[in-house]
């Protein structure tokens, strides 16, 4: 029976290839680091599991309690016995329940490990990943999972390996009290893996589609305002609903065939108590055992039985901790590559160099980007204009590091960025998209790209956050805002205007002087004021030796650009000295209206 316990226990956990999982005890590429998160909570592990192995010897304190009272007390009405069996007894509880408690505290402990060498693992890979609004249901799916080692189905696990300790105890009662637990444990363990063998593949697509459904709520919440300027509020919800709804369905669909197991389970386990309490009572009749037997024959049938019926009840997090660790496993190898050791190369002057680069967006069969080969110099200035969906974006998000290409290569000084640190190679690179995307924090604290979360000096940061200011004309802008550098903005920079925002965007974009800067439509929210100011920004930048290129729709900002690059459908159609371009789509027909202002 022992055998077929652990077969049910560490289902959570083994690989097999129906569920194709990979076992987080068997080291691979993509499970190394999950497996070392696991490999420093061993040490957890192994006191919970000692401090079970007392847990589960002292449970057996009111077994023998019992039958101290009703052999020995009371047929010689020993009081003296009485009171020191019970202060026995009670000295054994306690120590039991602060043992359990213990391991308990133990278990929470290996969760925070856990916690502490992963989470910053996750989140690292999922924003590596280039798709960081999944972020907040992968790290569901951690919770999950540190949850379910961390809970009571760990702890059933540990207790597991004891049932085998009750059945001998009930053996030595009475072969017939053991045979009755063995063959009452058979039948709850059978009742179990048909509770699992059908509700786990309900639950493990109900797990699915709920991730599904976190993503979409996460997705309704970012573009909240939208969706009620537009009345789109009681379509939202709908549609919302209607995938919810298939979730909710297969998880109760779930619950109901586990509630008929676990009904017949507790059914079983009360009337193999209650067997058992009869069986003892003739057994007790016929002279053939004590009569404190009686009782301890019920109590140790019940534990045996206890780590079963804890396991059935967990089941669903089980599962759900099955499709959480798929999940983790999945990210961790789709951002094997983050881990690879790279020598820190030396600053970069601003060379720019495409080869072949082509994008293809997940799910999509269109190329956003084909086969876009270019070069800019230090100290040159690259516009590029095309009509929308013509590609302009993409490319400005593939030069900033934003989007890896899925075909080609980008190169800066002649490495390719993905012999970079990303985070080095973006100290070197200014971006500002087309959302200047400011986030939760001062105005100081956007332009200094949260450096200060780094322990950097705070005096350098305020004089690097300030000269950026200046650089891009915002510093008096800045001061005339409430609380100057200080004041503090809300999610998606709430608290100032689309153009204060995109000029503080642009601060930072030219935060420690990058070598590179790649600006996606920096005057599209911009006063006259606030594009005077732009154009003086990227002529200072390309004047210390930055190399820019600037996607925009309108003019004024491509009227001294050095460069231009045309393009359509992912494709450059044109690109060189300004002037050339200029006089070829004018050849060509093609719409310069502007340009050449």
């Amino acid at each position: 029976m022992l055998a077929v316990i652990w077969r049910l226990a560490y289902k959570t956990v083994r690989q097999t290839r129906r569920w194709n999982l990979q076992s987080p005890f068997k080291k691979t590429p993509a499970t190394e680091p999950l497996h070392n998160a696991l490999k420093r909570c061993r040490v957890h592990f192994a006191w919970s599991a000692g401090f079970s192995a007392l847990v589960n010897l002292l449970y057996l304190a009111p077994t023998i309690y019992m039958m101290q009272v009703y052999d020995r007390v009371i047929p010689t009405s020993g009081l003296v016995t009485l009171a020191l069996v019970t202060a026995i007894a009670l000295f054994a509880l306690a120590t039991l329940a602060a043992l359990d408690w213990l391991r308990s505290r133990i278990m929470i402990r290996a969760g925070l490990q856990l916690e502490e060498d992963l989470a910053p693992q996750i989140l690292a890979r999922t924003m590596a990943a280039g798709e960081p609004r999944n972020s907040g249901q992968v790290m569901r799916e951690f919770d999950a999972l540190k949850s379910t080692i961390s809970g009571p189905a760990a702890l059933a696990i540990f207790d597991a390996p004891w049932t085998p300790l009750y059945l001998a105890c009930c053996f030595l009662l009475h072969p017939a009290i053991g045979v009755l637990t063995l063959l009452g444990g058979g039948l709850l363990i059978i009742l179990a893996i048909l509770n699992e063998r059908e509700t786990r593949p309900t639950l493990r697509q109900s797990a699915l589609l709920s991730s599904q459904t976190y993503a979409s709520q996460d997705a309704l919440s970012t573009q909240n305002e939208t969706i009620r300027a537009l009345g789109m509020v009681r379509a939202s919800i709908a549609r919302h609903l209607r995938h919810r709804s298939s979730a909710v369905k297969l998880n109760a669909q779930a619950q109901f065939g586990g509630g008929r197991y676990s009904s017949s389970i507790k059914f079983l386990r009360l009337s193999l108590q209650s067997g058992s309490l009869g069986l003892a009572a003739f057994l007790a009749v016929r002279g053939e055992v004590s009569a404190g037997s009686i009782i301890a024959a019920s109590v140790l049938l019940s534990r045996a039985v206890a780590p079963i019926e804890t396991l059935v009840g967990a089941w669903p997090s089980i599962v759900q901790a099955q499709a959480s660790w798929a999940a983790l496993v999945s990210v961790f190898s789709s951002t094997a590559d983050i881990d690879r050791s790279r020598t820190r190369l030396p600053a970069p002057t601003g060379n720019l160099r495409l080869d072949g680069v082509s994008v293809r967006f997940p799910g999509s069969e269109q190329l956003q980007l084909r086969s876009v080969t270019l070069k800019l110099d230090p100290g040159l200035t690259l516009g590029v204009v095309g009509p929308s969906g013509s590609g302009k974006t993409t490319l400005a998000r593939v030069v900033a590091g934003a989007l890896a290409p899925t075909a080609g290569v980008v190169r800066i000084d002649g490495a390719d960025y993905s012999a970079w640190n990303p985070d080095h190679l973006a100290m070197h690179i200014g971006y500002l998209p087309q959302n200047p995307g400011l986030f939760a924090g001062s105005v100081k604290d956007n332009i200094s790209r949260f450096e200060c979360e780094k322990g950097l000096d705070q005096e350098d940061l305020d004089a690097l956050a300030i000269a950026a200011a200046r650089g891009a004309g915002a510093h008096d802008m800045i001061l005339r805002l409430p609380a100057g550098y200080d004041t503090m903005l809300g999610s998606f920079g709430e608290g100032v205007s689309a153009g204060q925002a995109q000029r503080i965007a642009l601060a930072r974009a030219l935060y420690r002087d990058p070598a590179l800067l790649v600006l996606d439509e920096p005057n599209s929210s911009l006063d006259q004021e606030g594009e005077i100011a732009l154009m003086r920004a990227i002529a200072g930048a390309a004047e210390r030796g930055a190399a820019v290129i600037i996607v925009a729709h309108r003019a004024g900002v491509l009227a001294r650009v050095d460069r231009l690059l045309t393009m359509k459908d992912g494709m450059v159609q044109l690109e060189g000295p300004r002037e050339k371009v200029l006089s070829e789509m004018r050849a060509a027909s093609m719409p310069a209206k502007g340009l050449a202002q």
